[in-house]
């Protein structure tokens, strides 16, 4: 199983970089405009016109054969995994803990809103 999803993978890195070199060698939309007026257009790789339908064949060719390698290894990848048919978060269990809260102070200046405390040991207002 190894050895052929090595084979995969390498299919798809050399898939990959075939099409960014594809793609970098395609002209925009953009440079038909100054193509037209004698701007580089037959000082190109395949002529003005004659690789576009070549290069949008062969790009097209390879990104389906890195969409299918892509799909082959993640089947690989997810083949030898027990999948249950329940959601994601059944299998993770959360301990429920009891928060720890102060004793509430129930002396009448604390059921007051905006009253100031009072350190009971000084009698001073606290800030």
């Amino acid at each position: 199983m190894s050895i052929m999803m090595t084979l995969i993978l390498v299919v798809q890195i050399l898939s990959a970089l075939a099409m960014i070199g594809l793609i970098l060698v395609q002209h925009g939309k953009g440079a038909d405009m100054g193509a037209a007026f004698g701007s580089g257009g037959s000082g190109s790789l395949f002529g003005a016109t004659g690789g576009a339908n070549f290069l949008s064949r062969t790009t097209a060719v390879l990104a389906a054969v890195f969409f299918v390698c892509t799909l082959l290894l993640a089947y690989i990848g997810n083949a030898g995994r027990n999948v249950s048919s329940g959601s994601v978060l059944e299998g993770s269990v959360v301990p429920v803990s009891t928060p720890v809260t102060a004793p509430a102070d129930t002396s009448t200046a604390a059921q007051i809103p905006g009253a100031a405390t009072v350190n009971t040991t000084q009698g001073i207002p606290a800030k």
